[in-house]
C-alpha cells in the first residue's frame, strides 16, 4: 500500500464476524474531498448520508445524560512530543504565555502518563480507550480495526452522537496503524487535513554556516526561505481557524481535533524564537549520565538524532554516546524555541475561539501524545517507560466548572506574544492525582454530557465500545484555585496498595541495546517492559515477550528498576536489587488479568 492512499493493501481484511475496512480515500481526489466539503457548508445533516461510507460501522448512539459541558463543542489540541516543559507546570525557562493563559481557566493535571512513549501506539491507545496490549499496536505497522478488533474512537463515538468531526494536523498516526486515511470515515466527518508542507519536514531545508542545506537535528529557518514559504504548523493553525470560522454559523456541535507537530524533531522552528533563549541561560540537563545500575534492556540509543546530519557529524559512539556538551545545549535550546513557537499557534487558535464567540461553549482539551528526554539519563528521545518519556501536560477547559461561565461575546483567550512574556498567569485548579490518557475518551464522553461508555470485560477483543480508562472528571474541582495532593510515601511495602496508579509499557528487541531497540518490529519484539507509577515510586519490569501471541511472561523477568521518588526524583537511583518488591510484581501481574 502507498502512503498516499492510492492503492489499498489486499490483505487488510477484518476478522471474523466484523466488518471490513473502508478502504482509505484517494488524497488526489480533491473534487470529492470538495464536494463533500461544501455538502458540509450548505447541509451538515445531509452531509453525513454522503460520509458515512461507514454502512460497515455500527451506529454508536446512545442516550445523553447531563454532564457539566452538555451540549458544548470540542476543541481537542495535541501536540507530538511535548514534555511539561511549560510555565504552568512550574518551567521558569520556558516561554508559554498562551497555554499558560489556558490553563489559568482549566483544571491542570500535574501527573499525566501516556500508556506507551511513541507515536501511532499511544495515540491509538488514547483515540480507542484502549491499552497497547489491547490494540495490539506497539510499532507502527498495523491497523486495530484489522489487527486487534473493531473498536470504537473517541471521535467516532461523537460523531455518531450528532457532532461534527474534523481533524487537522497529526491527530492519528498517519500511516498504515490508521489505514492510511486517519481513520476516516469511520472517525470523520470530512477528509482530515494534513499541511502541504508537512512532505518536507525530513528535506535538507537547514542552512549549515557554510550556506549550504542540510537535514540537520538543530534548524532555525527563515519561514520565507521554506517551501510554499511557511510551515507545517502555522498551516494547521489556519486550516483550523478557517473551521471555526464554518462551524460559528452551523448549528451542529462540533469536535475539532488539532495536532501540532513540534517540538517533535527535526527541531525547524522560526529563528526569530531563539532570541527568547540566549545560549548562556541553557544548562544541561540534572542528570546527563547513563545511571550505573539502569539494566542495558532499559535504554534507548536515539537511533533518531543519529540519523540528521548535524549529529553524524559529531561521530558519537553506540549505542551511549555522550554527545559533546556544547550541542547538548544547542538541542536544548532549540526544544525550548520550538515550544514557544507551539506557543504562539496555540495562541492564534484559542484567540479565534474567542474572535468566532465560541469560547463561551466549547470545552478545550491541550495534551501530548507523550514527552522526550532532553539529555536525562543520557538520552535523546522518546522510546523509555522514565518520566520524561511518557509524562504529559493535560489540562480541560469546561466553561461554567473550571471556571465561571463567559458571557457571549467576552474574551477568555486573547492571544499573548511570547516575546513580551507575561509572568502570574497560574492554574485556574491542579490536580496531583495520577491519571492517564487512556482515560480521555470517557473523561470527554462525560464532559460533553454523553453516556460513558462501559469498562471493558477482560477479554473485549470483539466489544465495539467500551473503555479502559475511567473518567478522571471525579478528581476536577470547582473554579476554585486549589490543589488536590496525593500523599507521599516512602514505604515500599507499604506502597504498593496506593491508588491510583498509571502504567505504561515499553518493548525491546533484546537484552541490550540494538539499531531497533528504540522502534523495534512487532515480530522482533522479545521483551516488554511493564511499568507502574504511582506517587510515591516507579516500578518496572522487563519480562519476555511472544509477539505471536501477544503474551507476556512474568515468570521470566529479565530485568527490573525501583526509583523511590521522595528521595529520587529524576529516577537515577535503581533500587530494585536490594529492596523487597514482590507484592509490586504481583499488582502488575493482577491488573494485567483484570
Amino acid at each position: 500500500m502507498r502512503e498516499n492512499g492510492a492503492a489499498t493493501d489486499p490483505g487488510l481484511r477484518a476478522p471474523p464476524g466484523l466488518p471490513a475496512p473502508v478502504p482509505a480515500p484517494r488524497h488526489c481526489d480533491m473534487a470529492a474531498a470538495a464536494r463533500l466539503f461544501l455538502c458540509l457548508l450548505a447541509a451538515p445533516s445531509a452531509c453525513f448520508a454522503l460520509s458515512s461510507v461507514a454502512a460497515a460501522v455500527p451506529r454508536l448512539r446512545t442516550r445523553k445524560t447531563v454532564g457539566p459541558g452538555d451540549g458544548m463543542n470540542v476543541l481537542f489540541i495535541v501536540v507530538d512530543d511535548l514534555r511539561p516543559v511549560l510555565g504552568c507546570y512550574g518551567d521558569n525557562l520556558v516561554k508559554s504565555p498562551n497555554i499558560d493563559q489556558l490553563a489559568s481557566h482549566s483544571i491542570v493535571f500535574s501527573n499525566a502518563y501516556a500508556q506507551q512513549a511513541v507515536c501511532a501506539p499511544s495515540r491509538v491507545s488514547f483515540l480507542t480507550g484502549r491499552r497497547p496490549d489491547t490494540t495490539r499496536l506497539y510499532d507502527f505497522y498495523s491497523y486495530w480495526r484489522v489487527h486487534s478488533g473493531n473498536y470504537s474512537t473517541m471521535p467516532q463515538y461523537f460523531k455518531e452522537n450528532g457532532y461534527v468531526t474534523m481533524s487537522v494536523g497529526k491527530v492519528f498516526h498517519p500511516g498504515v496503524s490508521s489505514n492510511y486515511s486517519d481513520d476516516y470515515p469511520y472517525s470523520w466527518s470530512i477528509p482530515p487535513f494534513h499541511p502541504s508542507t508537512e512532505k518536507y519536514e525530513n528535506d535538507k531545508t537547514c542552512k549549515g554556516k557554510d550556506g549550504r542545506l542540510y537535514a540537520n537535528l538543530v534548524c532555525p529557518v527563515d519561514v520565507t526561505e521554506m517551501p510554499g514559504g511557511t510551515l507545517p504548523d502555522i498551516q494547521t493553525t489556519e486550516e483550523a481557524i478557517r473551521l471555526l470560522n464554518v462551524m460559528k454559523t452551523r448549528k451542529q456541535k462540533f469536535f475539532l481535533a488539532v495536532g501540532y507537530h513540534k517540538p517533535h524533531i527535526p527541531l525547524r522552528y522560526p529563528q526569530e524564537f531563539l532570541k527568547l533563549y540566549p545560549l548562556e541561560n541553557i544548562t544541561l540537563a540534572p542528570d546527563p549520565w547513563v545511571p550505573e545500575k539502569l539494566p542495558p534492556v532499559a535504554y534507548n540509543p536515539w537511533m533518531d538524532i543519529r540519523q540528521r546530519d548535524d549529529v553524524k557529524a559529531l561521530n558519537a559512539t553506540f549505542p551511549y554516546g555522550p554527545l559533546p556538551d556544547d550541542f547538548q545545549r544547542l538541542i536544548r535550546q532549540s526544544y525550548y524555541a520550538a515550544v514557544s513557537y507551539l506557543d504562539m499557534q496555540v495562541g492564534l487558535l484559542l484567540n479565534a475561539l474567542d474572535d468566532v464567540g465560541l469560547s463561551s461553549n466549547t470545552i478545550v482539551v491541550f495534551t501530548a501524545d507523550h514527552g522526550w528526554s532532553l539529555g536525562e539519563h543520557g538520552e535523546w528521545a522518546k522510546y523509555s517507560n522514565f518520566d520524561v518519556a511518557t509524562r504529559v501536560p493535560l489540562m480541560f477547559y469546561v466553561p461554567g466548572m473550571t471556571t465561571s461561565s463567559a458571557s457571549r461575546g467576552g474574551r477568555v483567550f486573547p492571544y499573548l506574544d511570547p516575546f513580551s512574556h507575561i509572568l502570574g498567569l497560574v492554574p485556574q485548579g491542579r490536580s496531583e492525582k495520577m491519571v492517564e490518557l487512556v482515560s480521555l475518551f470517557s473523561t470527554l464522553a462525560e464532559l460533553a454530557g454523553l453516556q460513558v461508555p462501559p469498562a471493558c470485560p477482560q477479554t473485549s477483543f470483539r466489544v465495539a465500545l467500551c473503555t479502559e480508562g475511567a473518567s478522571i472528571v471525579r478528581h476536577f474541582k470547582s473554579s476554585e484555585q486549589t490543589v488536590q495532593k496525593e500523599d507521599v510515601c516512602n514505604d515500599t511495602e507499604r506502597c504498593y496498595s496506593e491508588e491510583p496508579v498509571a502504567f505504561s509499557q515499553y518493548p525491546r528487541p533484546a537484552d541490550t541495546p540494538q539499531w531497533d531497540s528504540d522502534k523495534p518490529k512487532l515480530k522482533d519484539i522479545r521483551i516488554m517492559g511493564y511499568s507502574m507509577r504511582t506517587v510515591g515510586y516507579r516500578y518496572t519490569v522487563w519480562v519476555r515477550f511472544n509477539p505471536e501471541n501477544f503474551s507476556a511472561d512474568f515468570e521470566d523477568v529479565h530485568a527490573g528498576e525501583l526509583y523511590m521518588m521522595a528521595t529520587d526524583p529524576n529516577q537515577d537511583n535503581n533500587v530494585y536489587n536490594n529492596t523487597l518488591h514482590g507484592r509490586l510484581l504481583k499488582k502488575i501481574v493482577d491488573f494485567l488479568k483484570h
